[in-house]
């Protein structure tokens, strides 16, 4: 059964050395926690770029943390890959025949799920609607949300290249898919765990990640959930003046401004959306899609 299958993306060999599978969620931990770490706290802190919460401070704060402190922990898993494990980044999902294409496809997708998950959250009475579109009479909100574009694109792909790709390919090779998916989706839970948010919030990181996971096995490369995973954050962050992963980015509203004014399990509370009930419900339905989809390869031959 595929579940059980050994490889993922391929079976290129490691010529290097390839971690043993009980340490590889640690090594994932600290590679990717110690340049975020290093860049927020070395860097950011004494620039005034995050506040007294060691959260980012407005949108340039973001944007430094997500080409910054994302960025470098990207670089540390390339060279890791190329250098220690020498492997080729087909390996780890970067393969197909047309990975822009896949990408911007992944990202109109991600853009398009999340407005209808905040559709849905507001006509079930989650959101008080505000000014349309604020963000077009403002120059210098409508480049910090040009900036973000890119910023989230940066930092989306970077986590699914660590957790979907690397770490994936990883554990499939070192036990079998199923464990790998269990495994890496649950690291990536734990790196988003909030002690004091709801408990449905890390429920909803964990199908998160189901869903992501279950995308890059159908398609057999990580550019479409790049690409997914970055427009859902950039909508998210600066569509509508909501938190994207219980941060606000500070920026006028690309689309509409909206207040939280109904249940925490419907609006998703200081997550925002992403907390939502609804987003829940989506992306298991989104998830239970990709798992009756047969596998896509001949798209992924390369």
């Amino acid at each position: 059964m595929m579940l059980f299958s050994k490889a993922i993306f391929n079976d290129a060999p490691a010529k290097g050395w390839l971690p043993w599978g009980v340490f590889a969620p640690i090594l994932a931990f600290f590679l990717f926690n110690i340049p975020l770490i290093a860049v927020i706290m070395g860097v950011m802190k004494p620039l005034g770029f995050v506040d007294e919460n060691i959260d980012p401070n407005g949108p340039i704060g973001m944007a430094f943390m997500l080409f910054g402190a994302f960025g470098l922990a990207g670089v540390l898993f390339f060279l890791w890959v190329k250098y220690v494990e020498k492997r080729p980044l087909s390996s780890v999902g970067l393969r197909g025949v047309t990975p822009v294409k896949t990408f911007m496809c992944g990202h109109m997708v991600g853009i398009g799920l999340m407005l209808v998950i905040v559709t849905g959250i507001g006509m079930f009475g989650g959101y008080s609607a505000g000014s349309i579109a604020p963000a077009l009479t403002s120059p210098i909100g409508l480049f910090h949300i040009m900036l973000l574009l890119v910023g989230f694109a940066v930092q989306s792909s970077i986590e699914e290249f660590v957790f979907r790709g690397w770490l994936l390919s990883v554990l499939t090779r070192k036990f079998n898919l199923l464990t790998a998916i269990l495994v890496s989706s649950i690291l990536f839970m734990l790196m988003h765990f909030d002690p004091k948010a709801p408990w449905t919030d890390n429920i909803g990181v964990l199908v998160f990640s189901f869903f992501a996971c279950a995308w890059v096995v159908k398609t057999g490369n990580i550019w479409g959930v790049m690409g997914w995973h970055a427009g859902w954050n950039w909508i998210t962050a600066v569509g509508f003046e909501v938190p994207v992963t219980g941060l606000d980015v500070g920026t006028p509203a690309l689309l509409v401004q909206l207040t939280p004014v109904g249940n925490e399990l419907l609006t998703g509370g200081n997550m925002g959306p992403e907390g939502s009930i609804i987003t829940h419900v989506v992306l298991i339905l989104a998830t239970l899609y990709w798992l009756r989809r047969p596998s896509n390869t001949a798209a992924i031959s390369t």
